[in-house]
């Protein structure tokens, strides 16, 4: 009875909204540099700090945001805008759809919002999870969404408020931070597996760069990165032991 009673009490302190608040917190210096960088480059591509926050609730997404501000700089229409950041978030779908049938307990609606608020740092983190518990909580879940979302309106916004002292964020090194955070999340996933799912992970990465590499010939890098990802996502699953 009492090591029922531990489990039970060990799967509702995993899946705590509290806890979704502690396991968010190794990505958020990779949110507050990469927002405040955001921030600095919004200011100079003559956005408002309103629009910045705008930008940060609605798109909710780094890489989109970033583009973003370079077509509006160029004066790309609208509708370019749209289409570009649509295509670049598409990953977003592989990834929901991987987290997807660990939180079909819950109801349409609340699944949308653990869909909506996903991010490649959330994910990197829920996959850690599940690895290790094989399980996904919603109340974990809202925890870490929930978390890494203010973080990054915050961290935009005040960005947004010292760009004009803050005019290039490559010399502070913000933009590298977004890759050290995915070396930090990649390693965290690799930790404690055995040697012949480590060679096929890392066979898979090689994979990945070749055909990333190969696909840069023929499509711009946004879409090389898609059908790369799609391809190799694909084979990997395919070759799963």
């Amino acid at each position: 009875m009492s090591t029922h009673l531990n489990y039970n009490e060990s799967a509702l302190t995993s899946d705590s909204f509290s806890q979704g608040i502690k396991d968010c917190i190794p990505t958020l210096l990779g949110y507050v540099s990469i927002g405040l960088a955001f921030g600095v480059i919004a200011i100079t591509s003559n956005l408002s700090v309103f629009e910045i926050f705008l930008l940060s609730v609605l798109v909710y997404a780094g890489s989109a945001q970033f583009i973003f501000c370079g077509l509006y700089v160029a004066g790309a229409p609208f509708s370019v805008i749209i289409i570009t950041t649509f295509i670049v978030n598409l990953r977003h779908l592989l990834m929901s759809l991987t987290v997807a049938p660990h939180l079909t307990r819950y109801s349409p609606l609340r699944n949308i919002g653990f869909g909506t608020l996903l991010t490649d740092e959330t994910f990197g983190v829920a996959v850690t999870k599940l690895m290790k518990e094989k399980q996904l909580g919603g109340n974990w879940m809202d925890g870490l969404n929930l978390t890494a979302y203010i973080t990054w309106i915050a961290s935009c916004t005040i960005g947004g408020l010292i760009g004009k002292w803050l005019p290039n964020a490559e010399n502070w090194g913000l933009d590298f931070a977004l890759i050290a955070m995915f070396g930090a999340l990649l390693v965290l996933n690799l930790n404690g597996i055995g040697k012949s799912k480590l060679m096929h992970y890392l066979k898979l990465i090689a994979l990945m760069a070749i055909v990333l590499y190969a696909l840069l010939y023929f499509v711009p890098g946004h879409l090389a990165v898609l059908i790369a990802t799609i391809i190799v996502a694909t084979i990997g699953v395919a070759t799963e032991k």
